[in-house]
């Protein structure tokens, strides 16, 4: 498996929340639901992304943001356009004074706005856990990242749009799978921009022999590679390797392996149900104490902890 396709295997939404927003200016939502990622894909009309910490990011028709959490955010009309509605965990909906909504701007099966004709239209959609997103994925993104329609055409517009005013029997999977694809076709998409802001990791995979390195150890992590080993197939020094590797990636060798095999490991306790001492054996570890105290020190958590949360 390249590393790429490893990365983009982490979304995996499980009713996850989407709506259609629908907007006539002035409008203005504050969001401070702590969602672990959000992709908001411009429809119809212009929108202002505002970070608190950052710059502020205009969305045309056709563009796509991504915002990593759990920083909050603001989206406008207008950078001006005082906050109209409040989003908080849980995708609850408030005023900003902290009064519920209760279904005040609710237009019928997940649209919500001020009516399904106006001039802007916003699809949203939220992973509202962070266990439904890899963890490698969400290190390497920024907090907020953007495609333009210049530079990327989203062939799933049309299918969202039709699909997430449906109520019919199984709908829920069936736009979990597509918001996957959303993010996946995206981001896919920004990491393959010339200028793309990607990991260290991910450019070195060009270089003959970091990049061998890297394949090596994420085809096969389970071997017990050392610093020599690894010098010796990418026909190197130990020393070489060792300063290529930190140049390129930014980090030695052997702490990229560890962070991979645990990476690795976190998404085994996610999505199976296998014991700890079989994802141990299968990450490069001799025991299931072995993983557990690595992955204690690195995840601030248990494995356990971690399966379970």
């Amino acid at each position: 498996m390249d590393a790429l396709a490893g990365l983009l295997e982490g979304p995996r939404a499980r009713g996850a929340f989407m709506i259609r927003a629908c907007f006539d200016p002035p409008w203005s939502v504050r969001v401070e639901d702590r969602a672990p990622l959000t992709v908001m894909l411009m429809v119809r009309g212009d929108a202002w992304v505002l970070p608190d910490a950052g710059d502020p990011v205009r969305l045309r028709a056709g563009d796509l943001a991504i915002a990593r959490g759990p920083d909050a955010y603001t989206c406008a009309d207008d950078p001006g356009t005082a906050p109209q509605a409040l989003i908080l965990p849980g995708a609850e909906c408030a005023y900003p004074d902290g009064r519920p909504l209760n279904g005040s701007m609710d237009l019928g099966v997940r649209t919500w706005g001020d009516s399904p004709a106006s001039g802007t239209v916003l699809f949203i959609g939220t992973y509202l856990m962070r266990g439904e997103m890899g963890g490698r994925l969400l290190d390497v993104l920024p907090p907020l990242l953007t495609l333009g329609a210049d530079v990327w055409e989203c062939p799933l517009t049309p299918l969202l749009m039709a699909e997430i005013v449906r109520d019919e029997p199984g709908q829920e999977v069936v736009l979990d799978r597509l918001l996957d694809l959303l993010v996946i076709a995206a981001l896919r998409a920004w990491f393959s921009r010339p200028e793309g802001e990607a990991a260290g990791w991910y450019r070195a995979l060009a270089d003959p022999v970091v990049g061998r390195v890297l394949r090596l150890v994420q085809d096969d992590p389970a071997h017990p590679w050392t610093v020599a080993s690894l010098a010796a197939k990418a026909g190197v020094s130990r020393a070489a390797l060792a300063r290529r590797f930190a140049e390129l990636v930014g980090e030695p060798p052997m702490t990229y392996l560890t962070g991979w095999r645990l990476a690795l490991a976190a998404d085994a306790l996610r999505d199976t149900d296998d014991t700890l001492e079989a994802i141990a054996r299968r990450v490069g570890y001799g025991s299931a104490f072995a993983l557990s105290s690595a992955f204690k020190r690195v995840y601030g958590v248990s494995p356990q902890e971690h399966r379970v949360a």
